[in-house]
């Protein structure tokens, strides 16, 4: 099992790099850059400057605002400076984001995405192997590259695509386009995986008759520390984030399959009312021990392991803001991938 590390979404610019070189030291596989405050595609690019072994993947990066040349552009410069260690990993964000904060039209999420990604392949065919770009769908249209445009061919062509997936066509999308799929941390328990994602990466999977290997990166919040009392103490701070999470209904799928839809109807309510401090209580303990493992570092990985293995290929394991910690890190992110 790959194990990743994903960046803290208020990480500044700044920070970027020696934050990817401590992760690479630590011994992870790789490191995802958000594009949520700061912007994924300049994150990643100081990452790979930053690290010489370590995998560099943007974690949903928002596709639709951005054009996908745009976004091929970007990720052929990453693939190349990288010598092939890029992954681009795409989301579709949340429709009040897409018209209210971007100012993009929105359309039903899946359609548009598998054009998006039949786009970004069809231009790197073009720049690789000098196929004439003739890709017209219903949302995108591509049929110029002039050759003073087009950039070279790469030595490491293949760029591996991830989707951001919740729903079942998303997650199906995904099985038939990608080489993997990231899941929410609303949505990476066990059971929702073994029930509802693995399910739909098989649907999506048959039907093309050679669908990609779709690797599963499983997202958990997990809470963790150098004892017991410091992982109840983190188990606390991700009861308030699941909360926050759930008022969300777009991130309802785990509540319909576990008995809790009633908790995401009262928690959008709280919030319609600015009634932010009330939402925690309504994550209660039973909802924290199906979706938070929790355990310090030392349990962390065999616990990690049992409740993950043969339901996905990667997970992340958080990467804690005190380098106190960063030897129980580096143990656990071996002992994690040996356990599983």
């Amino acid at each position: 099992m790959q194990v990743w590390a994903l960046l803290d979404v208020e990480l500044p610019l700044s920070r970027v790099a020696e934050q990817a070189r401590r992760v690479e030291a630590l011994g992870y596989d790789g490191v995802m850059l958000p594009d949520l405050i700061h912007d994924g595609i300049a994150a990643a690019a100081l990452a790979v400057h930053a690290t010489r072994r370590l995998r560099i993947a943007t974690s949903a990066l928002i596709a639709f605002p951005r054009s996908p040349m745009i976004v091929a552009v970007a990720a052929w410069d990453l693939q190349e400076a990288s010598g092939g260690r890029f992954e681009l990993g795409l989301g579709p964000q949340v429709r009040g984001n897409i018209v209210q904060r971007f100012s993009t039209a929105w359309t039903p999420p899946a359609p548009r995405m598998r054009e998006y990604v039949q786009a970004l392949r069809a231009i790197f065919d073009c720049w690789q192997r000098g196929t004439p770009l003739r890709f017209e769908g219903e949302h995108y249209r591509f049929t110029r590259m002039q050759p003073y445009t087009s950039p070279r061919p790469l030595a490491h062509p293949e760029i591996p695509i991830h989707l951001a997936a919740i729903g079942p066509r998303m997650c199906a999308l995904a099985g038939e386009l990608a080489q993997g799929l990231n899941t929410h941390p609303t949505n990476a328990s066990p059971r929702y995986l073994r029930e509802r994602v693995l399910p739909a990466l098989a649907r999506g999977a048959a039907r093309v008759p050679r669908a990609p290997a779709t690797r599963l990166l499983a997202n958990p919040l997990v809470a963790t520390g150098a004892d017991a009392a410091a992982a109840r103490a983190q188990r606390e701070q991700q009861r308030a984030l699941l909360a926050t999470l759930y008022s969300t209904p777009s991130y309802w799928p785990t509540l319909e399959l576990f008995g809790w839809q009633e908790r995401g109807l009262r928690l959008h309510g709280l919030v319609r009312e600015g009634r932010w401090s009330e939402l925690a209580p309504l994550v209660s303990d039973e909802m924290l021990d199906a979706l938070v493992p929790t355990a310090p570092w030392g349990e962390l990985p065999d616990l990690l392991a049992d409740a993950y293995r043969g339901l996905a290929e990667a997970i992340h394991l958080p990467l804690p803001a005190d380098p106190a910690q960063d030897r129980e890190v580096a143990a656990a992110v071996a002992a994690l991938r040996e356990a599983a």
